[in-house]
């Protein structure tokens, strides 16, 4: 899977966990990693599980996927995240969403530090963990895509990160 994703390139990869050999994180994280070595455009790698527990989730998201659904989603719902995850979106199954919402709820009630960021950036951290895209981020806050993307490079700049996905486990966490 991971020499036919780096040989073929295709836009999105639809990638289980759980697989004989290597571990659909450990080969997402091989293909996302091998994409940004050869500064080509990126792989998004769209989890898609029975697994919906944080120990799998998070993992999954700091290996470099793009988003991630659940096996029980309906085929229409699988086709829409395709299509957003090719389109620089971070879709996620409303389960999964609502676990990293709360995930972010309980970091944010721990004191996690994100006095870096401008509210604006937190803002869009916030959408971002709702799996929105860039056009959606700048209709929602009547602002450019341009200047959705220079929020974002602002933000990866500021914790360190190289991805929308690495983003949003880092501000969650």
């Amino acid at each position: 899977a991971v020499e036919f994703a780096l040989r073929e390139r295709p836009d999105v990869v639809l990638m289980d966990v759980q697989m004989p050999g290597l571990s659909g994180i450990e080969a997402t994280e091989r293909i996302v990693q091998a994409a940004r070595e050869e500064h080509s455009m990126p792989v998004r790698v769209l989890i898609l599980t029975t697994f919906a527990d944080d120990e799998v989730l998070y993992p999954a998201l700091r290996a470099g996927a793009s988003g991630y659904l659940l096996k029980r989603s309906e085929p229409d719902e699988v086709l829409e995240a395709i299509r957003n995850a090719r389109e620089g979106g971070a879709p996620m199954s409303g389960q999964i969403a609502r676990r990293v919402v709360q995930s972010f709820h309980e970091a944010t009630s721990k004191g996690v530090d994100t006095t870096t960021l401008t509210d604006r950036e937190r803002e869009i951290l916030d959408f971002l963990s709702q799996g929105f895209a860039n056009k959606e981020l700048a209709d929602k806050l009547n602002i450019s895509v341009p200047t959705v993307r220079t929020h974002l490079r602002h933000i990866y700049e500021k914790l360190h990160v190289r991805s929308r996905s690495e983003a949003i486990v880092k501000y969650l966490k």
